[in-house]
């Protein structure tokens, strides 16, 4: 009779230890309380499972690192988990912190946007950049003066004579740019070159265009800016880049506005006569043949323009005033100050 209790309590103890065992693993595979307050913790590259469980239970994701363990095992799971830093909110099931680790879903980086439009120049590039970071844009100013290590390959046939207003102008695509927060301004700006490069590098046959019409690409660069703030219709690029050519040709002076516009301290709703007469090398209205640089960033459209002008016999064209943007072509002076008549008088309209 007292052997039959002890068997008894042996196993009254057995089961006990049982179901405090099952109480303990049921236990620490649920969810910890939940929260609304998420919690960020890092995956080193190469950390192992039983680490990674540990990470878990320190910020209170998990509430028992080896069960979490056994849990891994018994799925055949942890092979597949990427390194990098998660956010997680407390209340997550395992299987739920499983696939984020298994998806590398990692906390996506605050990033800064910084778009810049076709024509701009290195002056309002740099308040963009400022706007986006706080920085001073003289800073930004001072890389475009300098490129140093930053510059590309292209940048190798930029003249040093002294005139250009920044030497990096016409080298800084304009396009939309993401970068990580805390990006210093060196970094953006040889992303803004090494994308200028870029599209450079896809313009089939490049350097025989420049060939043949003697340019180099610098020069190419400027023809290109000056159409790109000349023209607003796609269409019209290839016909004024080909003007620009054949007055460059007959050795007349450019003429065009937006030269003076850049040699201004601040650019002008509408330019007076006087403005026409600001000593610039960048005045085209004094000086024959190109300026010394280009006096923005250009387009893809209006580089193909540069390199693939349209032939014509044209070497005037001056805006419609219809509100259309586009412009009257003419061959003679004659015609041009028709035009110009036509384009004041409103009898283009329609």
């Amino acid at each position: 009779m007292k052997a039959v209790k002890v068997v008894i309590v042996i196993l009254i103890i057995l089961l006990l230890g049982a179901g405090g065992g099952a109480y303990y693993v049921w236990n620490g595979l649920q969810p910890v309380q939940a929260s609304d307050e998420p919690v960020k913790f890092t995956i080193e590259p190469g950390m192992g499972t039983s680490k990674i469980a540990d990470v878990l239970q320190q910020n209170g994701l998990i509430k028992n690192a080896a069960v979490f363990k056994g849990y891994l095992k018994w799925k055949r799971e942890g092979s597949r988990f990427q390194a990098g830093i998660y956010e997680a909110k407390p209340g997550a099931t395992l299987d739920e912190l499983i696939a984020k680790l298994n998806k590398g879903d990692v906390v996506k980086e605050e990033m800064v946007r910084i778009t810049i439009p076709e024509g701009y120049t290195v002056k309002q590039i740099a308040a963009k950049v400022s706007e986006a970071t706080g920085a001073p844009a003289d800073s930004f100013l001072q890389l475009a003066d300098h490129p140093g290590n930053e510059a590309i390959a292209a940048f190798k046939d930029v003249p040093d004579n002294g005139k250009l207003k920044h030497a990096a102008e016409g080298y800084l695509f304009p396009d939309t740019y993401d970068f990580k927060k805390g990006t210093a301004e060196p970094e953006m700006f040889r992303r803004m070159m090494e994308q200028t490069q870029s599209k450079l590098d896809g313009i089939p046959n490049l350097q025989e265009k420049l060939r043949d019409r003697g340019l180099t690409l610098h020069e190419m660069l400027t023809i290109a800016s000056l159409v790109e703030r000349e023209v607003v219709v796609d269409k019209e690029r290839p016909l004024v880049a080909g003007v620009i050519y054949n007055r460059l040709d007959k050795n007349m002076k450019l003429e065009i506005d937006a030269t003076v516009q850049y040699a201004l301290p601040e650019p002008k709703e509408r330019l007076l006569y006087k403005d026409l007469k600001v000593e610039s090398p960048y005045n085209t209205y004094l000086h024959e043949g190109l300026p010394p640089g280009p006096i923005c960033s250009p387009s893809l459209a209006s580089i193909e323009a540069a390199l693939n002008p349209e032939a014509s016999d044209y070497l005037y064209y001056v805006t419609k005033k219809d509100g259309s943007h586009e412009h009257l072509f003419a061959k003679t002076y004659q015609e041009h100050l028709k035009n110009i008549q036509k384009s004041k008088s409103g009898a283009n309209k329609g």
